[in-house]
């Protein structure tokens, strides 16, 4: 390192409920506010070093590879997250209530993705390469047998459409603005915000794996996939 030199260490809070939330007792100087903030918006919020090391700790924790080595808040071993920039622009919300089955007749669809799993039990990922924003794809995004209907959200034009399928083979990739990853339901869920019902998104996804005869995915760094594509 430079001389005069450094070493910074960045914690993993872990998840903090709202009960542990109202138990915070700032001290009477220093801290005056707490804040919780969009990983996006850190830049802005934080010294630009700083934000880099936050979002580099947040990268770590969602691959679940333990700590990672930063120069200067950047890796010193890039993941797929990092190489892509995930959690650099704002998620997209969708914090409505999740509900399993089809949605109902009456009901506008505004939009379906799908969960579709390797044989690993782990699921396609898209990541746009030009802003890191991480999404699930359509149904048609690859080869699946049995899709089926898992559930939905409603939003204020419509519901948001989930179907499951297994994944029998992936074409060679059709959107060059778009890496292809495999991420176990968790990290999906980590790099999307869906609230509070998130997790009963994924308890369904997990439901739909095993109805599959699909192993429980281990955490472990994202794989992105060849742009030739795969087949199982």
């Amino acid at each position: 390192m430079r001389f005069p030199g450094e070493i910074l260490h960045v914690y993993d809070g872990g998840t903090w409920t709202p009960e542990r939330i109202d138990a915070v007792r700032l001290p009477a100087q220093e801290i005056t506010a707490i804040h919780f903030a969009e990983p996006a918006d850190l830049p802005a919020l934080m010294d630009p070093g700083d934000a880099r090391r936050a979002l580099s700790a947040l990268r770590a924790r969602i691959n679940g590879c333990g700590a990672a080595l930063l120069e200067d808040g950047r890796p010193t071993a890039p993941t797929a997250l990092d190489r892509l920039g995930a959690l650099r622009t704002r998620r997209t919300p969708q914090r409505g209530p999740w509900q399993c089955g089809p949605v109902p007749a009456q009901v506008p669809v505004r939009s379906v993705s799908a969960w579709l799993f390797a044989p690993d039990g782990r699921v396609l990922l898209l990541v746009a390469r030009a802003t890191g924003a991480a999404h699930l794809p359509t149904p048609a995004a690859a080869a699946a047998a049995g899709c089926a209907p898992l559930g939905h959200r409603y939003g204020e034009e419509g519901a948001h459409a989930r179907v499951a399928a297994r994944l029998t083979g992936l074409p060679p990739a059709a959107d060059p603005a778009y890496a292809r990853l495999l991420a176990t339901p968790e990290q999906v869920r980590e790099l999307s915000d869906w609230g509070p019902a998130g997790e009963d998104e994924v308890a369904a996804v997990h439901a739909a794996r095993t109805r599959l005869g699909l192993p429980a995915p281990a955490r472990t760094p994202l794989t992105e996939l060849p742009e030739e594509g795969v087949r199982w």
